[in-house]
């Protein structure tokens, strides 16, 4: 199995629902104090790094991996891309993003599944400068043939209605059951994961040596994140805990795991025989923390497992092509 793209956070640091920020009261000078040792006398760029913390403080969370038990009983008929026809597809497709970030890497479940093409643009989370040209200084952004789609789930909508025109005849129990849970995945499942995955700080580090490995970082923003980024997230996923009501996070996880495995209801996918976008997006949230510990000890623990596995086939490889 490919190890899933990323893990995050920064934007985890900077979401709390389909992709948008909410924000969260934090002790800043204590926070500070723990990233630069100092408070007052802060430079310009560490005061844009504090700021980049705490707007991910806000309120989003990360994915929960995925799976290590592989389905014996797996269909590999079923489990095949889902290309559009050719003349649906876009001729220019670029993805701005973190590389650890699970709204992003929801889109990219999307788009790898329908066998789009596109381009990557790595975001440097503390400067943006990738982004300047943008109004919207959230990630993701998706230039369509030029045009700019925001937010996770309404890119995937509209990309859905252009390359899927044909396939919304579905029925509207159907429909309804997507929906919800593709909103359970936003405004639920991603709240429980920036406290498993900044439970300690040994996990804090963990993360961070992920996230830093695979963002878009100078050497020294390497050095300065991963420590200092490992050591406000633990203290700012206490507060994450008070906000969600989550007393046990590990127990939160798996109780997430567990919601979803009982909504397939003994089907390979919550769309049957083939993933719906609800499918996509649960996917696409926990894969980024796929090999952390957290979710290591959700799938030892779940049953999600075997989904997971399924899914990571039907997906298959990226879609991504080179800038």
């Amino acid at each position: 199995m490919r190890r899933a793209s990323s893990v995050l956070l920064f934007r985890t640091l900077a979401a709390a629902r389909a992709g948008s920020a909410t924000s969260i009261a934090v002790p800043n000078r204590f926070i500070q104090a723990t990233l630069y040792g100092t408070t007052a006398g802060s430079s310009p760029s560490s005061r844009r790094w504090f700021s980049s913390i705490l707007g991910v403080a806000a309120g989003t969370s990360l994915g929960v991996g995925g799976a290590l038990i592989a389905a014996s009983s797996v269909s590999h008929e079923a489990l095949a891309k889902e290309p559009p026809p050719s003349h649906f597809l876009p001729n220019d497709v670029v993805l701005y993003q973190y590389e650890a970030c699970p709204f992003c890497n929801k889109v990219k479940a999307f788009l790898d599944y329908y066998d789009i093409p596109y381009k990557v643009v790595e975001v440097n989370p503390l400067s943006k400068k990738e982004i300047k040209w943008s109004e919207y200084k959230k990630v993701p952004i998706v230039m369509v043939d030029g045009e700019q789609l925001n937010d996770s789930s309404a890119i995937i909508d509209k990309l859905g209605e252009r390359i899927l025109s044909k396939k919304k005849a579905d029925s509207t129990s159907e429909e309804d059951e997507e929906t919800k849970w593709r909103r359970w995945v936003d405004n639920h499942l991603v709240h429980v994961l920036s406290p498993n995955i900044y439970r300690n700080t040994s996990e804090a580090l963990e993360s961070f040596d992920y996230i830093t490995s695979n963002g878009n970082f100078s050497f020294m923003e390497k050095i300065s994140v991963k420590y200092a980024g490992a050591a406000a997230m633990y203290f700012v996923s206490k507060k994450l805990k008070k906000k969600y009501n989550i007393t046990d996070e590990r127990a939160a996880l798996y109780e997430a795991a567990e919601t979803w495995v009982d909504a397939l209801n003994g089907r390979e996918f919550l769309g049957g025989s083939k993933p719906n976008f609800a499918d996509l997006a649960v996917f696409g949230v926990l894969r980024p923390i796929r090999y952390l510990r957290s979710g290591k000890d959700m799938v030892e623990h779940t049953r999600i497992g075997e989904w997971y596995t399924r899914m990571e086939s039907v997906v298959g490889e990226p879609s991504r092509i080179k800038a």
